[in-house]
């Protein structure tokens, strides 16, 4: 079928539902009104108020019971309306969630989804704009994940379904309908913790993931330059040795996130690369991210976050040394 992320995401969670029917989804306004942007759609009607939960507005809550469900045996999918409001529930993943099969020496686990919108570009207000997959990436016991388009999206949500740990699965709101891709009906698995090579090259390795892949990939396009794009896909565990074979091939390395560039993903990317592969490289790393300071008011996004004049600028830069 040809979807875009949206109804990728939404065949995802109806084949879950009719697989498991210890899975329910749980949230504000996922039922009668199908989720904040419709993610959730005609799902009530399949399958009934009691999988479907319309919850007050109260993220904690939602977070909180998330976790007993699935330490009780049920397979709860919550969906928080933006990535700024998860903040409310933080706690309950940290100090709960992410800690509960260590603390019970694997007795009880919590197999449990939290999705959630991340990423701006769409002229959204600060709390609706956040990439927060640095501060649950640094959480021990918590698994994220973050798709680029539809045929992952559904995959990869599959996939944390049949784990038996927390998932944070961030969903890039600006590719949500950007476009479509042919995506099979039946169910199937994108592995989580294995990065995808979107486009082979030898002159640089550009790694990034979400929202920055398809404008990586049209930048790269533009400039007909031999470069090896590498999608990271699961944000935590990263899949370290598809960067460090991609980077001892090409000697050069560009790391392009949405997120603020201060102690981010491209932070701890660039580390292990230095650590392992320091002798491989040809050049400097470049980060190219968004400012270390508060999401701006929308007529300024576009200034805040990257684009393409900044992406090719960071790989004339590289490919000059």
């Amino acid at each position: 079928m040809l979807t875009n992320m949206v109804g990728a995401l939404n065949n995802a969670l109806e084949l879950i539902l009719k697989e498991n029917d210890k899975a329910v989804i749980l949230g504000e306004d996922v039922g009668k009104d199908g989720g904040v942007f419709r993610v959730t759609d005609g799902l009530i009607d399949k399958f009934g108020s009691n999988r479907v939960i319309d919850t007050p507005l109260a993220e904690s809550v939602i977070i909180g019971a998330s976790i007993g469900m699935a330490i009780n045996g049920m397979r709860p999918i919550a969906e928080i309306q933006f990535a700024g409001f998860m903040y409310c529930g933080f706690e309950q993943l940290i100090n709960h969630a992410a800690r509960y099969r260590s603390r019970t020496r694997s007795k009880c686990t919590v197999p449990m989804i939290v999705r959630t919108p991340v990423g701006g570009g769409v002229r959204t207000l600060e709390h609706h704009s956040d990439s927060p997959e640095a501060y649950y990436s640094h959480i021990g016991g918590l698994i994220v994940v973050e798709p680029s388009n539809p045929y992952d999206a559904k995959g990869l949500l599959i996939r944390a379904a049949h784990l038996d740990d927390p998932v944070v699965f961030l969903e890039p709101t600006k590719l949500y309908r950007l476009f479509k891709q042919e995506v099979p009906e039946e169910s199937y698995e994108v592995p989580i913790g294995k990065a995808s090579v979107v486009s082979e090259g030898d002159k640089l390795t550009i790694v990034t993931y979400g929202t920055m892949v398809p404008l990586v990939k049209d930048v790269v396009s533009s400039k007909k330059v031999s470069a090896e794009i590498i999608d990271l896909r699961t944000i935590n565990p990263l899949d370290e040795s598809t960067i460090l074979e991609s980077v001892k091939k090409t000697g050069r390395l560009v790391i392009v996130h949405e997120a603020e560039l201060s102690f981010g993903v491209g932070a701890e990317v660039a580390a292990r690369v230095a650590e392992k592969a320091i002798f491989e490289l040809s050049a400097p790393i470049i980060r190219v991210g968004s400012h270390s300071f508060p999401y701006p008011f929308p007529g300024y996004e576009n200034y805040y976050i990257p684009n393409a004049v900044k992406i090719s600028k960071a790989i004339d830069k590289v490919l000059s040394v």
